[in-house]
């Protein structure tokens, strides 16, 4: 009997399916793995924005996050938002305990500029959580926000990788989706461990329904190394997954319309 590689997500839903744990199960399903979920708030969200958010107490955290891994066990762990300062040190105390590789995206704000994260819970990040993960994920945004480097090109991402890394984590994904379209015809990321560096690059897609693309990037780092990738292979095949997702994104509601997660499965590019 085939049993798929487990893949947990510690995050916030999206009632718009289009991000958080919605995106992060569908990415999961799409890469071949079992998706499983904690979640840690709850957000009334659309096309247009957040509307509401509704944190969980940390002890329904720790209740999800021990009912599966003690029972069903994890071979790579997602995290994405978690709003306060509380709810990161229980999730890093919970993650401290996992042999498991762990991907961080330290969630900041949405996709509209909405804030998922309050300013209180920033030290909390950088002292106790970025040191768990072997992969943190940080837009440029959240980059400033954690180290207060700001990034307008490309040897930016260097010193923003360099500063991220001070805080722990065994390597960074600095995603430079962010950066001025003067900046360059492509799309480009930076993994680092500080050592060695992979700059990967695809194409800008005219299309804004890019709704999840953080999210959907993190899932997919953590379900290829839960199907034993290495890191650098793992982020390779995730921003080819991402790409294609962006590339077949669509509209629903009247903003902006999300990363198509299913795209794989129709052949779409």
């Amino acid at each position: 009997m085939h049993i798929p590689p487990r893949v947990l997500t510690v995050a916030g839903s999206d009632s718009g399916g289009g991000a958080g744990i919605q995106a992060d199960l569908k990415t999961m399903l799409a890469l071949g793995t079992h998706g499983m979920s904690v979640l840690t708030a709850v957000t009334a969200q659309n096309s247009l924005g957040v509307q509401g958010a509704w944190e969980l107490p940390a002890e329904a955290v720790r209740a999800q996050f021990r009912s599966v891994v003690d029972d069903i066990g994890v071979e790579a762990v997602k995290t994405g938002m978690l709003s306060s300062a509380e709810l990161v040190e229980t999730v890093a105390e919970l993650l401290a305990g996992v042999p498991a590789p762990v991907v961080v995206d330290p969630v900041g704000v949405s996709k509209h500029g909405d804030p998922l994260l309050a300013a209180s819970a920033l030290d909390a990040v950088r002292g106790k959580l970025l040191p768990t993960a072997t992969v943190a994920t940080p837009n440029l945004d959240e980059v400033a926000q954690l180290t207060g480097v700001h990034v307008h090109d490309e040897a930016g991402m260097r010193r923003a990788a360099d500063a991220v890394l001070e805080f722990g984590p065994r390597w960074v994904l600095i995603k430079g989706g962010h950066l001025p379209a003067g900046a360059g015809d492509s799309a480009v990321d930076l993994l680092t461990d500080g050592t060695e560096e992979h700059w990967l690059r695809a194409p800008r897609y005219d299309n804004r329904h890019t709704h999840g693309t953080g999210c959907t990037l993190a899932s997919a780092l953590a379900a290829r190394l839960a199907k034993g990738d290495t890191v650098v292979r793992a982020a390779a095949a995730a921003k080819e997954y991402v790409t294609g997702a962006l590339a077949a994104g669509f509209r629903l509601g009247a903003g902006i319309g999300p990363v198509d997660h299913g795209w794989q499965l129709r052949g779409e590019r």
